[in-house]
């Protein structure tokens, strides 16, 4: 079969966040879905089937990293699209049928693509005991971003903190399911991005996710409260680094980006 990998959230090779994509008859067993993620082992390797016409969703997917599978993944789903596009497996939206339920993937003019996901239920707590230390910065605010992502999302003082975070991964683990999104407002809103964010992931084999379309149903509701405007644009500032166009629409969130697919080939196993 055909295993491909495809930078998801970037116009360019080598940026964004890489995503192994398979498209299957069927799904095998959990056990060989797991080797193969972790054979690939980028953040997310996205796995899909077709489904039979008239239900609600034309494709089955799911995401598993190198240890664990996922309940919401948005670069691998991007991903995905961007696959079942190229190849004219499918054409217009694509639904595809998840554990986080029915998600649609439009693809845009510009060649971009369009993700309608679950808006994260955003919940103000406590900072924890020793995550300003885990992370190397004091937070100004935290929020449970809910079952979804299970992460919890803190503000921290400026843009130029979030970029030079070199946290204690470990120590970081303790502290929420998936792990822990830092975020803040952009220095410069003419660089074409509102905030900056990043992601890190220890308890899914993740240190440092590149660009986390999920973390952004979160990202996207916190800022627009905030900058009082529902259409925003966020920069992950990872190493690989990524933008995301967002939109919330109440209980659901719009994600855009691009992708480009940088390797195909056979998978023999």
């Amino acid at each position: 079969m055909r295993i491909r990998i495809v930078d998801a959230f970037t116009d360019r090779p080598f940026a964004g966040n890489p995503a192994g994509v398979l498209l299957l008859d069927s799904f095998p067993d959990d056990a060989w879905l797991q080797s193969v993620a972790m054979e690939v082992n980028h953040a997310e390797t996205a796995f899909t089937h077709r489904l039979p016409e008239g239900g609600e969703a034309d494709w089955a997917l799911r995401w598993f990293t190198p240890a664990t599978e996922v309940a919401l993944c948005g670069h691998a789903t991007l991903a995905a699209a961007h696959v079942l596009h190229t190849t004219g497996a499918h054409r217009g939206p694509v639904r595809f049928a998840t554990r986080s339920g029915v998600l649609i993937a439009t693809p845009d003019s510009d060649g971009s693509i369009t993700l309608d996901f679950p808006t994260a239920p955003l919940t103000p707590v406590e900072t924890p005991d020793g995550v300003a230390g885990a992370l190397g910065a004091e937070p100004l605010r935290a929020l449970d971003t809910g079952p979804n992502t299970g992460d919890l999302l803190v503000e921290v003082a400026d843009e130029k903190t979030v970029r030079a975070l070199a946290p204690d991964h470990k120590a970081l683990a303790r502290f929420s399911e998936r792990g822990i999104i830092a975020t803040a407002r952009a220095e410069d809103p003419s660089r074409g991005y509102d905030f900056v964010s990043r992601c890190f992931f220890p308890n899914v084999g993740i240190d440092e996710d590149p660009v986390t379309g999920s973390a952004h149903t979160a990202l996207a509701p916190f800022w627009s409260e905030r900058l009082g405007r529902p259409a925003l644009t966020g920069l992950q500032a990872s190493p690989r680094s990524g933008l995301v166009r967002t939109e919330v629409r109440g209980d659901r969130t719009l994600l855009s980006g691009h992708a480009v697919t940088v390797i195909e080939g056979e998978l023999l196993a």
